[in-house]
């Protein structure tokens, strides 16, 4: 496994400023151990265009966690036969799943923020750690106007959760205005949902469309009170070596 310091760290965040420089740093770098975690929002649908056009051959993956909408399955067999790629679908335990609904139920996320947390771990967390175990980085597509637990992220940061990998943000500076503004330029097939009053798009029970007036991820997890709702995927880890 590539290991970078914290100095090397931040002199690519010095010298790399933007999206095309560090999807070329990273092909250059960290191909084919690297992948784009897609969960096909818009953010994916602007990340993967770049991608392909400077690595035809860059790696994806998915977290198919059994509870996704009609609408995600559809754009990833669009995208797939759009580009000729292939995407890398990831489950989650089966006897994991078994055992957490025949204890909990079905829709046990509703019940208790705990609850909506275990689902998370284990048909989203779980499987994207053994995916990031096989990697030397993992790009997104976090932007900093979000949410403000993300206003902080850089564009290259060190994952410590995930064993001292690279965690790349290449369009960490975008506003949605910038993504909307790219998919219509450049004419790119997207997420059905986002029609719908979706900008973020996450399991079917646990997202729905968004007021005009309400953030952007005030879909996710509705029913739960608090502006700092995660699934755990982007929770940052202090390094404590």
């Amino acid at each position: 496994m590539v290991k970078f310091t914290q100095d090397q760290v931040d002199e690519l965040n010095l010298k790399i400023k933007t999206t095309d420089e560090a999807l070329r740093w990273v092909s250059d770098n960290l191909h084919p151990k690297v992948a784009k975690a897609s969960s096909f929002g818009a953010e994916d649908a602007v990340v993967i265009d770049i991608m392909l056009k400077i690595n035809p051959k860059f790696r994806f993956f998915t977290l198919d966690t059994g509870r996704l909408p009609q609408e995600t399955y559809d754009i990833m067999d669009i995208l797939r036969k759009k580009y000729n790629i292939s995407i890398e679908v990831l489950f989650p335990d089966t006897n994991e799943v078994e055992k957490m609904v025949l204890e909990k139920g079905m829709n046990l996320f509703y019940d208790s923020v705990e609850n909506r947390k275990l689902c998370c771990e284990i048909r989203k967390v779980n499987p994207m750690n053994r995916m990031l175990n096989t990697l030397d980085g993992w790009i997104t597509g976090l932007r900093r106007d979000q949410t403000k637990v993300r206003e902080e992220v850089a564009m290259f940061q060190i994952d410590h959760g995930h064993g001292g990998i690279l965690k790349i943000n290449p369009i960490i500076d975008w506003t949605w205005d910038q993504i909307q503004e790219y998919i219509k330029k450049n004419n790119l097939p997207y997420n059905s949902l986002l029609d719908k009053g979706y900008p973020s798009i996450g399991c079917e029970p646990c997202t729905r469309a968004i007021k005009p007036s309400e953030d952007l991820r005030a879909g996710r997890w509705w029913w739960e009170q608090g502006e700092h709702k995660e699934c755990g995927l982007h929770i940052e880890r202090k390094n404590t070596d």
